[in-house]
């Protein structure tokens, strides 16, 4: 299995927007539909997902974090203006509040087909969406070395974008449970230590001799190398409710790699039980819960996941400016201090306690 290098610290952004009915604002399978209307310009940036009700923006390859913020301006206005013209509304958040799982279709497609007959009920109850940063890695040893490092900062990205604190009519009492779902899914999770490149590739060819994957895709890590592109995937985040919000984890996740890469050495093997531990706190308790560095780096006390995300970007910010993204990572505060989507949505539904108000809210600030 080769890597194909790419550019350091280049960036792709793939976003999962919900798609609802303007009316009732509930979940519409109409993905297909809108990738068939859309102009030439638009659809090569458009994907479609396992379920019908989501609709896949992917930004081409970029230099920066301004690239991004025009690719993304330019696409999703597009995509928004075609869910209009169908009387849909693009919908930004993890989890849509009260949509049941069982009505929705499956979309086809015959590797979806395939997984959806294997997972059953736990596939049928995955209808979440979430965020996919790529960033540009010079060769597969690097790619390793990051993912092995990153594991430790995972859950505060998680933390910062958490917005599927409802399912299916119920709060769940936790701020990510597109986290939990997710988790159900076989090969999902925390991405193994790996001593080297050749590691990674000797164990990717015995999963696929025994036939346990076809390939890494099939692999749900939440970050893993992908050497196809040539990067290091970061995929545990939610999809934060704000267009604002996505480009400044996109900032963070770029910065902290373009850290770990310059600073680091080959990670050592870090404890297992720190990680889940840190990633259930984020999951739970979002910006109030609690973290524990594996590596020290941050601190050698437990601490706030919101106190935690203040002192990675201050860590951080050096290389941000180096990349031209610091103003972007400035947008952070906004959310250590005014909370995560999640926050928002509890808010609202404290106030309105209704689940239509939630989604209408929540989709007119996406461009705030």
């Amino acid at each position: 299995m080769e890597f194909s290098s790419s550019s350091s610290h280049t960036l792709g952004v793939e976003i999962e927007f919900q798609i609802l009915d303007n009316k009732d604002l509930n979940l519409v399978p109409f993905a297909p539909l809108l990738l068939d209307q859309a102009p030439k310009i638009l659809r090569p940036r458009l994907s479609l997902e396992f379920i019908k009700s989501i609709l896949e923006i992917q930004t081409g390859v970029c230099d920066d974090l301004r690239d991004v913020e025009n690719d993304l301006l330019q696409t999703c206005a597009l995509a928004e203006e075609l869910a209009v013209d169908n009387e849909f509304l693009l919908y930004a958040a993890s989890l849509h509040p009260f949509a049941l799982a069982a009505d929705q279709e499956l979309s086809e497609n015959e590797r979806y087909e395939k997984i959806m007959q294997e997972l059953q009920i736990i596939g049928r109850r995955f209808i979440s969406q979430g965020l996919h940063v790529h960033i540009g890695m010079p060769d597969g040893e690097t790619a390793i070395k990051v993912c092995n490092l990153i594991q430790a900062f995972l859950p505060i990205f998680l933390t910062l974008s958490s917005s599927s604190p409802f399912y299916q009519g119920k709060d769940t009492g936790l701020m990510s449970y597109r986290t939990k779902l997710f988790e159900a899914l076989p090969l999902a999770g925390l991405f193994e230590y790996m001593q080297n490149w050749q590691h990674f590739v000797d164990e990717i060819d015995s999963l696929k001799k025994y036939g346990v994957i076809q390939g890494f895709r099939d692999l749900w890590w939440d970050a893993r190398p992908n050497p196809e592109l040539g990067t290091i995937e970061v995929r545990v985040c939610d999809l934060p409710v704000k267009f604002t919000s996505i480009l400044a984890l996109a900032a963070l996740i770029q910065s902290s790699v373009a850290w770990l890469v310059e600073e680091f050495q080959p990670a050592s093997y870090l404890n297992p039980y720190l990680l889940k531990a840190n990633k259930w706190q984020a999951a739970r308790h979002g910006l109030e819960g609690r973290f524990v560095d594996p590596t020290n780096i941050l601190g050698d006390h437990p601490m706030q996941f919101r106190l935690a995300a203040m002192i990675l970007k201050r860590r951080v910010s050096p290389y941000a400016s180096k990349l031209g993204c610091e103003s972007y990572l400035e947008n952070l505060d906004s959310i250590i201090s005014g909370g995560t989507g999640a926050d928002q949505m509890r808010r609202i539904y404290q106030n309105t306690r209704d689940f239509h108000q939630v989604v209408r809210e929540i989709q007119k600030e996406f461009w705030q």
